[in-house]
């Protein structure tokens, strides 16, 4: 004949609202994340307009980039200086690292021609030498220059996301990197070019400095050579490599003017 025999101790039979109970509070605890990250949400939204108020009138007398930087620092807290902070910081490195790229293309001894009528044979065959690198330097310059960009971009990117910006400031942050970074690269290649026709000009001099070595004479810091149609060649060289040490030294002053583009960009961007 069959028995039933319930053999749970009293701790046993307890264990099943105590289950119970444990889900409870877990789906509380899960409502109450959820109902605390939309309200972060909607502070932050908030937040958002007291953030861009205080930014546009922290910059409404800012004109000198020099002086962005004592803005920013006073409110290290505003989430829209934050990111101009670091716009301003992606400015500065992006255009230090490309302009370091531009100089080991073009070997030093090249930045200052000068000293031609003093030069020996050895010398002349290595300024020519020197030439040829620069050369050579410049066709791997360019996607070098684009490397840089993109790994800066990225860098950007990642560090605004960082600082908590949202999808739609991301974007318009981002598009401010872009053109900034457009900026840099046109200009830096506008150097780069200048510093190629400067560096051909000077190959010229130097090839007939070569050729006519030891027949020209050195007067005054002048040379005189055999044919005018050599002087005249000559001439001609010198003249170039003048005009493009010019242009240099106006693309100088082009870089500074480009301080006050990326200052206004900034300032637009504090204003959507």
């Amino acid at each position: 004949m069959a028995t039933y025999s319930d053999k749970r101790t009293y701790s046993d039979k307890r264990e099943k609202p105590s289950g119970r109970l444990t889900l409870i509070l877990l789906g509380v605890f899960v409502v109450g994340c959820v109902i605390a990250a939309l309200f972060i949400g909607d502070l932050a939204k908030l937040q958002e307009p007291v953030s861009a108020r205080e930014s546009l009138a922290a910059l409404q007398s800012v004109d000198d980039p020099q002086a962005l930087d004592q803005v920013l620092q006073k409110h290290a807290s505003n989430r829209v200086l934050r990111l101009i902070t670091l716009a301003k910081k992606d400015a500065v490195e992006t255009d230090a690292a490309a302009r370091k790229l531009l100089d080991e293309a073009d070997p030093a001894a090249l930045a200052n021609p000068s000293g031609l009528t003093a030069a020996s044979r050895a010398d002349l065959d290595t300024l020519r030498g020197n030439v040829k690198i620069a050369e050579g330097n410049a066709a791997a310059f360019k996607p070098r220059i684009i490397a840089l960009i993109k790994a800066r971009r990225a860098e950007a990117e990642k560090e605004a996301r960082l600082l908590g910006a949202g999808s739609d400031t991301l974007a318009k942050f981002m598009t401010v990197i872009d053109a900034q970074h457009a900026d840099i690269n046109a200009h830096i290649v506008k150097v780069s070019g200048a510093r190629a026709e400067r560096n051909a000009a000077y190959d010229k001099c130097v090839a007939l400095l070569v050729k006519e070595f030891g027949f020209y004479k050195v007067t005054n810091g002048q040379f005189i050579f055999r044919a005018q149609s050599t002087a005249d060649s000559y001439n001609a060289a010198a003249v170039a490599m003048a005009a493009a040490a010019k242009r240099i030294t106006e693309l100088d002053e082009e870089a500074t003017a480009l301080k006050q583009v990326q200052l206004k960009r900034w300032k637009d961007f504090a204003e959507r």
